[in-house]
């Protein structure tokens, strides 16, 4: 990466203010376990799964997340909601005054990777106020072995302050809750927020700025592997199944969430895994739970049974967005070095609780530009009174909140390695068939799997195929082991006419999402959201 403009050690001394940091620096799970339960920050549950809650903030706060507006990055960030400018001059008083909320308390320190490729690997030093957040640190990014924490230098730092609060009036922030980015100190400040995931995004946000400019397409994306090595990425919002999808007992798992596609093929981002558990069987997801209960885990705003200390994956009484943090060797299948081969599959997940999408479709070139531009899913959300109807959401690149620079950026380096690679591209469908949510039934997880083999397995190679009316996706007329008529979500509606007018308003919200990017791509893909003739 080039070398920051202005002189960093200068400008970035959060070790200065560490306090005893020096007996706090890399503690191995087990210390940053029991300080946190002596501290009260968490406590253990029955199988010794660490358990934490994050208070109003059970999510990221993204209209609270800000890139620091330095003259040379103006050409190059997609400034707007997901990257709003903070000034130079805000940001320098806003650090300061963290900095010295920080120099009267202990700090935990962790130093760790963010990328297995070590071509393309950032030393990332995260301090944090409480223990179990420098546990989840130490579980999501790649833990450097002891000789590569000798003479460590860090190329960025986070500095993590639940306890400090911005002022919005001095500082240009929208609240007291404040993520801000850096390029040129190379630092990232969060404050007040116990939210652990704002930690490992804002990295991921550093590496989807950097690594285009190297040809490195960075990925919010699950990644596993055959046995024999055939690589399949997996894009999904949350609650599509990426990370239920990928953990597969027949695949290797290279990672769960982020990952790069260079000239050597695809690597991991992260160490570990941070899985939404919400509802968590063990029978339907058994690698995910077996990962989440037991000692080095940590279960966030999980419910816990008050006299036997089980968790209740079942309970949303604190969010739905219940999580679940481990190392990525819990999960017994897992890859050892986060690497794998150029894929030969990209699945495209769609949780769509209008009910329309087929379960299985198989995409173009230019329709898979078209869905990777979209980002489309469609949810019911839970946690909102008085929902009466499914809500579309739209976020292009299936990571547009981490996206710094423009969405066509990153859509044109996959189209480039899908095409020099020929890879195949698939759309799933996790969400609904039969109806809507309120009159269907979600898609069975057994379904939703049987169909990802056999594409996997080629087995939908040279399968006739039917068009659908609405959308022009490719739906495979036969699947081994299974119904033909479960295919064709029309035929599981009772009411046809309800399904057609449903996938009617669909396909409309997606041409009208995708109006924004039509400056920005050729005429196929403008047009692939069509139906052919």
């Amino acid at each position: 990466m080039k070398p920051a403009t202005v002189d960093r050690e200068t400008a970035r001394k959060p070790s200065a203010s560490a306090g005893d940091g020096a007996t706090r620096a890399n503690l191995v799970p087990a210390k940053l376990i029991m300080q946190a339960v002596r501290a009260g920050e968490a406590r253990l549950n029955a199988a010794g799964a660490l358990v934490a809650r994050t208070g109003i903030f059970t999510g990221r706060s993204p209209r609270d997340k800000f890139v620091v507006a330095r003259p040379d990055l103006a050409e190059t960030i997609d400034w707007g909601d997901n990257n709003q400018p903070l000034e130079p001059e805000r940001f320098a008083r806003l650090l300061a005054r963290a900095r010295a909320y920080a120099r009267n308390r202990p700090l935990y320190r962790q130093d760790l990777h963010a990328g297995a490729d070590p071509r393309h690997r950032l030393r990332v030093r995260v301090w944090t106020e409480q223990a179990w957040h420098a546990l989840f640190a130490r579980n999501m990014f790649i833990r450097p072995t002891r000789p590569e924490l000798a003479g460590y230098r860090p190329d960025w730092e986070v500095l993590h302050l639940p306890g400090f609060r911005a002022e919005p009036t001095e500082d240009g922030t929208r609240s007291e809750t404040v993520v801000a980015i850096d390029f040129a100190t190379r630092i990232v400040l969060i404050a007040n927020t116990l939210y652990a995931g704002e930690i490992k995004k804002s990295i991921f946000t550093v590496l989807n700025h950097l690594l285009p400019e190297r040809g490195v397409l960075p990925m919010h994306c699950s990644a596993n592997a055959s046995p024999s090595g055939k690589v399949a990425l997996f894009f999904g919002l949350s609650g599509t199944g990426k990370t239920t999808l990928s953990a597969d007992a027949d695949r290797i798992l290279i990672g769960d969430d982020e990952h790069g596609w260079s000239d050597r093929g695809v690597f991991n981002f992260e160490g570990g895994c941070y899985a939404k558990v919400i509802r968590l069987r063990r029978e339907a997801e058994p690698e995910i739970w077996d990962a989440s209960n037991r000692f080095g885990a940590i279960l966030e705003n999980v419910v816990l049974d008050p006299d036997t200390l089980e968790p209740d994956f079942d309970d949303p009484g604190l969010t739905e967005n219940t999580r679940s943090s481990y190392p990525l060797d819990f999960i017994p299948n897992a890859s050892r070095d986060g690497l794998g081969g150029h894929p030969t599959d990209i699945v495209m997940l769609a949780c769509d609780a209008f009910g329309v999408l087929p379960p299985i479709s198989r995409l173009t070139p230019e329709q898979a530009m078209y869905h990777f531009l979209s980002g489309y899913t469609a949810r019911v959300a839970g946690t909102e009174r008085g929902v009466t109807a499914p809500k579309a959401t739209f976020s292009a690149c299936f990571g547009a909140p981490f996206m710094p620079r423009h969405p066509s950026v990153y859509a044109r380096l996959l189209g480039e390695f899908m095409h020099r690679h020929r890879v195949r591209c698939w759309l799933l469908n996790t969400g609904w068939s039969g109806g809507g949510y309120s009159v269907g039934e979600r898609m069975p997880l057994e379904l939703t799997r049987a169909l990802l083999h056999a594409a996997l397995a080629g087995e939908l190679d040279g399968v006739p195929s039917r068009i659908h009316p609405a959308f022009g996706l490719a739906m495979p007329a036969a699947c081994p082991g299974i119904d033909a008529e479960l295919l064709d979500p029309r035929a599981s509606w009772t009411d046809k006419r309800a399904y057609d007018e449903a996938a009617a308003i669909v396909a409309k919200l997606f041409a009208e999402n995708f109006e924004k990017f039509r400056p920005y791509v050729g005429a196929e893909i403008a047009r692939a959201g069509l139906v052919p003739g």
